[in-house]
């Protein structure tokens, strides 16, 4: 692919676990079109739109061929039958930029600059309403611990919002669980708005399994489960199927692909969509 003009655009360079996300993304966002676009025959103002949090500058580099590959929302933008609209938000000035000038002919594309919790939460959740026959896939793709627990919570309770969301478990093992007595104060409250509260600690340690009453650190499949429950018990999904572990080419799990959802049918799709990379040896854990 050549190099998309906009040469002070710094792309981000993608591992193939990163890749396999964009696949995996790729094909439920075919399945929701295909299934709402059918609906509209029934319900004629029914409406469903794409959103993207951390939309980057939509493209990648890839870090096994050296490519500029597609990043989510420009694939998002090539499904067909295509989704009504798209809200795409990034903080960074230069990658906004690069989404408007990639889909400045499109009439149902919005860029968005700035933060996204607040921009997802105040300006475009409101806008997807139930009685308006108003539907959403959003991707939440974070760069690191940049999520707020109100975008989720906010997400689930208008009923109209499904989420793939990045779980970035190996920046928190990094940045806060391994050093938690030494964590930067400010680490430890992006820990806090990511998880909603404070829990997480007695989440990630216990000291009911060492001789002494030392905290011991869980693992990461135990901390992934603990949040998989809050989506289902505290944000208030109905659906959220056992996450993808996606993995680093050393095996580390870099982070958790996790989908959440109102409607059966939407779990079923992506429990398939997962059982099949998992079948394949794609996804481990």
């Amino acid at each position: 692919m050549k190099e998309p003009q906009g040469g002070l655009i710094k792309y981000d360079e993608v591992g193939e676990w990163s890749e396999l996300k964009l696949e995996i993304l790729e094909k439920y966002a075919r399945a929701y079109s295909q299934i709402l676009t059918s609906m509209k025959a029934t319900y004629p103002k029914l409406r469903h739109s794409y959103i993207e949090g951390f939309a980057g500058a939509g493209h990648h580099v890839s870090k096994k061929t050296k490519e500029l590959i597609p990043g989510s929302p420009m694939n998002a933008l090539k499904v067909r039958p295509p989704f009504d609209k798209y809200h795409l938000v990034d903080l960074d000035e230069s990658r906004v930029e690069e989404l408007r000038r990639l889909t400045a002919c499109q009439t149902n594309v919005t860029v968005y600059g700035g933060d996204c919790n607040k921009i997802l939460v105040d300006h475009i959740f409101p806008t997807i309403r139930f009685d308006h026959y108003e539907r959403a896939l959003c991707i939440l793709d974070p760069y690191s611990l940049q999520l707020n627990w109100d975008v989720i919570a906010s997400a689930a309770q208008m009923k109209t919002i499904e989420i793939f969301l990045n779980f970035p478990v190996l920046d928190i093992n990094r940045n806060v669980l391994w050093r938690l007595d030494g964590a930067p104060p400010r680490k430890i409250e992006q820990m806090n708005a990511l998880w909603g509260d404070s829990s997480w600690r007695s989440v990630a340690y216990r000291t009911d399994t060492t001789l002494f009453g030392e905290p011991e650190k869980q693992s990461n499949e135990v901390i992934a489960e603990a949040f998989r429950k809050r989506l289902r018990k505290v944000a208030g999904f109905g659906y959220v199927p056992e996450p993808a572990p996606m993995r680093n080419s050393k095996g580390a799990i870099v982070y958790y692909l996790f989908f959440a959802a109102q409607q059966r049918l939407a779990d079923k799709i992506v429990t398939g969509i997962f059982s099949a990379y998992r079948k394949r040896g794609l996804l481990h854990g």
